[in-house]
């Protein structure tokens, strides 16, 4: 103890600074405090949780600066052949740069089951990741005739999403000079006489018209660069058919994880190295690759093991090679479901539209893989949990009519909670979070006339009570003579609206919580919360007039940035969660709208939303959030966006969080994100029926073309506070519409039919359709 006591009044400050400048470096302390004067004083400079992820990934992206460009005559993976290609739209020039990460080609999709929680990933080419961060598999064909097929270096590929009634598999496809490689990746869960497993299941269909090799390699890398492997070795495999083999792969260190690669037939042939021999491809090229030999290993001290398996090619003849790998199993094993059960029940999509209706049906399914045992907002750089992105997924859950998945994630909002404070943690220092908590619980409350399971009531309620607390002791003084007056204090906030600051993001989404709450609270019988909660809501929504009073004499125009002390920028983008998916204001409140114009002259890029900061790509999900406040104005350039962000989905039908606007590739975070899969879920819902006020807007989205087309349209059945609701609309040969809608609970206060293009009709009562003539007078 006396020891301690002593280190604790050493002069560490003194110290460090010392140290760095007797070596000739920046003094560090000060470099830290000039960079914090960029944003406004916050107790939580960074969250902890985002420097630790973004210290993972630079370290690898500094372990891929030492590797990759002092051997690219290795095979790697798509990303690193186009941006270490001076010849590709996507290089990036490397003199300066310190680390070396995938910055234009972020795209991979997962395949999995929706009892699975292990999530495998593809990349645009066929290169499979089947473990969290771990090695990859690829293949590729060498011809007879010295000519090659790498799937990674070839100009084109074609990848396709195959969403059966009980199957997702994912299809890539590579030709080149008389070669044609297939590639199939799916998750079987299988049964044995203690347990089921998922397996990860591989099909390599290679054909060469002058005959050759099918390779299968074990690659030290994933789309995020290096990953290690210490060892592989050779092994008849025992648990597989005749002839069948095996690899066991050790990565890293001694000592880790092995997980076995079953083939379903002996190679012909097999090649490995180690990092000092290069990459095992040179040695499959060369054609004197020896037969596979049981039991024989190489290891790699550096952790750069690479491996082929060779199967011979007879001339036009094609050949399929089958691999399986065990996945591991969750915490908690959930029950045994396939795709054709999980999706029973849910809100139908009828469009003549293949491309939305594609983008819908693997929406629903990207749903489902990342919400097995958490809500993930990704399957691997984002997986892991955050409450800014739950509320905008679990909403969508929802309104897909998953409600057992939304419970289930919900259920889980209590143990998050910081008791002693209130706080609900997923990252520090993000002020939005008791906000999102309070307004999804809420609507869940009201989609389902119910609080979720787990908890008794009188526990959810003490959690909301806990939550608004938080919110009141957080405020700053409403009666200090700055901007951010009784707003909440400066802090990270979501990463895309810039440095640290006093957020009107953090505020509304505390606003609507609290009042979506509210409401939730007074069903539950205690009216004195309910009625505090909507006083500490009144009370802050005073303090963000002013501030916005003042924004509009400081800026000249009727608009909201990002925080009472920042000019317009593509940060504003995160002041429109007031119309969507808040409805706080009115559709056509004029800052709002103001900062639509505003970020739709300024901030747009192939048709969507470009946000500068950090992302520094096209945006779907912030996109979608645009079209959201424009069709809610009865604004039919919403419909453009919508097509804007289709345009933008992959050939898998996903969207990585930002959009590379040269290479269209990812170019920030995930690349399969999963809140742009919950916001077109969304958006197609609410192309059919929002609720609003009480009511219900029917048809608001539906594209011009769509009701051109002269074939039915439908939706549903989706959940409202007026119970499940389905909408179809009929056309007739003159061009006119029919709609109907099915309500199987009580009657909204009045219906709205709005289709583009229609003079809206509202109604009252009982009805159920409406005839709409061809267009409007």
């Amino acid at each position: 103890m006396r020891l301690m006591g002593v280190i604790r009044w050493l002069p560490w400050r003194w110290l460090l600074r010392r140290a760095a400048r007797s070596q000739g470096f920046l003094d560090p302390l000060a470099l830290m405090a000039r960079l914090r004067r960029f944003g406004q004083p916050s107790e939580v400079a960074e969250p902890i949780e985002l420097l630790r992820a973004g210290m993972v990934f630079h370290a690898r992206g500094l372990i891929n600066t030492r590797v990759i460009q002092h051997n690219l005559d290795w095979v790697w993976p798509y990303w690193i052949e186009q941006q270490f290609d001076p010849y590709s739209s996507a290089f990036l020039p490397r003199a300066f740069s310190i680390t070396h990460v995938n910055l234009t080609h972020r795209n991979w999709t997962a395949v999995g089951r929706p009892d699975c929680a292990a999530l495998p990933i593809v990349d645009p080419r066929g290169l499979v990741t089947a473990m969290e961060d771990g090695w990859s598999l690829d293949g590729w064909i060498l011809g007879a005739d010295g000519t090659a097929l790498y799937p990674s270096r070839a100009k084109t590929a074609k990848q396709s999403l195959t969403n059966e009634p009980d199957d997702l598999r994912l299809t890539t496809q590579t030709a080149q000079s008389g070669m044609t490689l297939e590639t199939r990746a799916q998750v079987w869960r299988e049964s044995g006489p203690m347990a089921s497993s998922h397996v990860l299941v591989c099909d390599y269909e290679a054909e060469s018209a002058t005959g050759g090799q099918l390779a299968i390699a074990l690659r030290p890398y994933n789309p995020e660069g290096i990953s290690f492997i210490q060892r592989v070795q050779c092994l008849a495999d025992e648990t597989g058919r005749a002839g069948g083999w095996r690899w066991q792969v050790q990565d890293d260190e001694p000592g880790s994880a092995v997980t076995d690669v079953h083939f379903d037939t002996q190679p012909d042939a097999f090649a490995s190295s180690d990092y000092v021999g290069g990459d095992a491809a040179l040695k499959a090229n060369s054609g004197d690759a020896p037969a596979p030999v049981s039991g024989a290993s190489t290891d790699c001290d550096t952790g750069l093991v690479t491996a082929v398996a060779l199967y011979n090619l007879g001339p036009g003849e094609a050949r399929t090679i089958r691999l399986r790998i065990p996945l591991p199993a969750a915490a908690t094993q959930p029950d045994a479901v396939g795709w054709a059960s999980a999706l029973a029940g849910a809100a139908q999509l009828q469009v003549p539209d293949a491309r939305f209706q594609h983008l819908y049906d693997t929406a629903l399914r990207t749903l489902l893989l990342h919400s097995v045992e958490d809500i993930y907002p990704g399957p691997y750089t984002y997986r892991r949990f955050w409450f800014r992105d739950a509320a905008f997924i679990i909403h969508a859950l929802l309104h897909a009519g998953f409600a057992d998945r939304a419970e289930q994630a919900l259920a889980r909002f209590p143990e998050r909670q910081t008791r002693a404070t209130g706080y609900f943690h997923s990252q520090e220092g993000e002020w939005d979070a008791n906000g999102q908590a309070l307004w999804i619980l809420a609507r869940f409350h009201a989609l389902t006339g119910r609080l979720p399971a787990g908890v008794s009531q009188a526990e959810w309620l003490r959690v909301i009570r806990r939550g608004a607390h938080w919110i009141e002791r957080k405020r700053l003084p409403a009666d200090d003579a700055v901007p951010e007056a009784g707003l909440l204090p400066a802090g990270f906030s979501a990463e895309h609206l810039g440095p640290n600051d006093y957020y009107y993001w953090d505020d509304d989404w505390a606003v609507g919580g609290l009042r979506a709450a509210a409401v939730t609270v007074d069903a539950a019988g205690d009216r004195q919360l309910a009625d505090w909660m909507r006083a500490q809501a009144d009370d802050l929504a005073a303090s963000l007039t002013r501030a916005h009073d003042a924004d509009v004499t400081r800026l000249g125009r009727a608009a909201i940035p990002a925080s009472p002390r920042r000019r317009m920028d593509a940060g504003a983008i995160g002041s429109i969660a007031i119309g969507y998916p808040l409805q706080s204001v009115a559709a056509d409140d004029p800052r709002l709208l103001g900062t639509v114009e505003y970020l739709l002259a300024a901030h747009r890029v192939h048709g969507g939303f470009f946000q500068e900061m950090i992302h520094s790509g096209v945006n779907a999900y912030l996109t979608l959030h645009l079209a959201q406040v424009l069709l809610r104005a009865g604004d039919a350039r919403g419909l453009e966006l919508m097509d804007a962000v289709a345009a933008l989905a992959s050939p898998t039908g996903q969207w990585p969080e930002a959009i590379h606007p040269g290479t269209y590739g990812g170019c920030m975070g995930d690349g399969q994100h999963v809140w742009a899969a919950a916001e077109w879920v969304a958006m197609m819902r609410h192309a059919f029926v929002r609720e609003e006020n009480g009511g219900l807007v029917l048809g608001a989205g539906l594209q011009t073309r769509w009701l051109q087309a002269g074939e039915v349209l439908g939706f549903g059945p989706t959940p409202t506070p007026h119970g499940a609701v389905r909408v179809t609309v009929h056309p007739d040969a003159r061009g006119a519409h029919r709609v109907e809608w099915a309500i199987d609970g009580p009657d909204p206060d009045w219906v709205r039919i709005a289709l583009p293009g229609r003079q809206p009709l509202e109604m009252t009562g009982a009805l159920r359709t409406a005839q709409l003539p061809e267009s409007t007078p």
